[in-house]
């Protein structure tokens, strides 16, 4: 995957729409359209790297700033009982968009964590309104 042909770049660049919920002059946090649970957003570089081997080591300390930013503004906008961060990489481990990003998602007790392919698209409304109740704590 090139920058030019890649989801996220495209977010970055205005090209595609999401619901950004925070953004600064190296990162930018926006809702998961298949989501975990409602809040369940992601935090990527603005800057295109593949995975977590190509990042420069400054670059991921400041990706890991946002994403503890998001984890604690997720947690009070949804109202969840805990945060779980992951990080994949290259296909295998199930990334599937090729540009570096961490997922910041809701978690509730005694909810077990579904599979990639049993994730569904979100409604746009909802993902909308979501976003705004985490922005209030951004």
């Amino acid at each position: 995957m090139t920058e030019e042909s890649c989801q996220f770049c495209k977010i970055v660049n205005g090209e595609n729409d999401a619901n950004i919920i925070y953004e600064d002059e190296k990162t930018i946090a926006f809702m998961d359209i298949k989501p975990v649970n409602d809040g369940h957003t992601l935090v990527v570089t603005k800057n295109h790297y593949m995975n977590i081997y190509d990042i420069p080591e400054d670059e991921i300390c400041y990706l890991y700033r946002t994403v503890k930013k998001m984890a604690v503004a997720v947690k009070k906008g949804v109202q969840a009982e805990g945060i779980s961060v992951t990080q994949h990489n290259e296909k295998a481990a199930h990334q599937q968009v090729l540009h570096i990003h961490v997922h910041v998602i809701p978690r509730y007790q005694g909810q077990r964590f579904p599979r990639p392919e049993e994730l569904s698209l979100a409604n746009s409304e909802r993902l909308k309104e979501t976003a705004e109740k985490i922005r209030k704590y951004v």
